[in-house]
C-alpha cells in the first residue's frame, strides 16, 4: 500500500480527522513540516515514528488543523458587526445566538463578547449567548481558559484590556468572568453535517474552509443555512468565496467584509 494512504488511514482511525475533507496538498505540506520536524525521510517512516512517539500524535493534529487567530482580527469586519449586523438583529428580537465556528484559542469569540458587552450595557433589555466550537481540544481548552500574552493584546486599547482582562503576576492577561459568562466553549467537527445548535442569528466561520475541498465548503455552507432563523448573518473570511452550487442561498449584504443574508 502506498505510504500515503497508509498515513492518511491511520491518521483518520487514530485522530479521527477525516483527510479526505481537506484538499492533499494542504494534508501533503502540513505532513512534510512535521517529518522535517521529526527527521522522517517518508511517509513510512514518519508512520512508525507516530506509532512510537505519542506525544507527536498531538503535534500532527494541531499542524493539521492549524490555529491562527487574534483579537479583532480584520477589524472592518468587527466595526461591521457593532455598527450594523448586531443592532439590526437586536431590533428583531432581545436575545441573540451566535456561533464562532473554528473558534481556536478564543481571541473570536472574546472579541465578540467585547462588542456585546458594550452593547448590552446601553440596553440591559438584551442579551446574547455565543457559542464557540472548535474541532481541537487543546486549543479549546486555552479558549476556555482565556490566558493571553502582552503580545497577544497589541490591538486592545487600554480602556479594552483594563475592562475586559485582569493582569496576572507573570504579566498574562486573564479574561474577566463578565466576557466569559456569554461564550459556551464546545468540541465540535465541522465536517460532521450537524450544527452545535439551531435557530441561530448569527454565524461566523472565517479562515477555516480556506483548507476544504468544494464538496465539503458546500456543505458546511448548506448546513450553517439551515441553522440560522430567517434573515440571519453568515460571516466568511476575506479569501473565502460562495461556491457556485450554494451562492443562492444567500444574498450579499456587504460583499468586502464577506458578510450574506440567508435567503428562504
Amino acid at each position: 500500500m502506498d505510504g500515503f494512504v497508509s498515513l492518511k488511514r491511520f491518521i483518520e482511525h487514530t485522530l479521527a480527522i477525516q483527510c479526505s475533507n481537506y484538499k492533499e496538498d494542504y494534508i501533503k505540506r502540513r505532513l512534510l513540516s512535521r517529518m522535517r520536524s521529526t527527521n522522517c525521510e517518508s511517509y513510512d517512516d514518519y508512520l512508525t515514528y507516530l506509532k512510537a512517539h505519542q506525544p507527536e500524535l498531538e503535534n500532527l493534529r494541531n499542524a493539521l488543523t492549524i490555529n491562527v487567530t487574534e483579537f479583532f482580527r480584520d477589524t472592518d469586519v468587527y466595526d461591521s458587526m457593532k455598527k450594523d449586523i448586531l443592532p439590526a438583529l437586536f431590533r428583531q428580537r432581545k436575545r441573540l445566538r451566535v456561533w464562532c465556528a473554528g473558534c481556536s484559542t478564543g481571541e473570536e469569540p472574546y472579541s465578540l463578547a467585547m462588542i456585546l458587552t458594550d452593547l448590552i450595557a446601553q440596553d440591559p433589555g438584551i442579551s446574547a449567548q455565543i457559542f464557540a466550537t472548535d474541532i481541537d481540544k487543546v486549543v479549546l481548552a486555552k479558549a476556555q481558559d482565556g490566558t493571553y500574552t502582552q503580545k497577544a493584546m497589541i490591538k486592545l486599547s487600554e480602556a479594552q484590556i483594563h475592562r475586559h482582562f485582569s493582569k496576572l503576576p507573570e504579566g498574562n492577561y486573564q479574561v474577566k468572568p463578565h466576557l466569559k459568562e456569554l461564550i459556551r466553549f464546545r468540541p465540535h467537527d465541522l465536517m460532521s453535517g450537524v450544527p452545535v445548535s439551531r435557530w441561530l442569528d448569527l454565524v461566523i466561520c472565517r479562515n477555516v474552509t480556506i483548507y476544504f475541498n468544494e464538496k465539503q465548503k458546500d456543505e458546511l455552507v448548506k448546513m450553517f443555512h439551515g441553522a440560522l432563523v430567517s434573515g440571519g448573518f453568515y460571516i466568511m473570511g476575506k479569501t473565502e468565496y460562495l461556491g457556485r452550487g450554494v451562492e443562492d442561498l444567500f444574498a450579499a449584504h456587504n460583499s468586502l467584509q464577506k458578510i450574506y443574508c440567508k435567503k428562504d
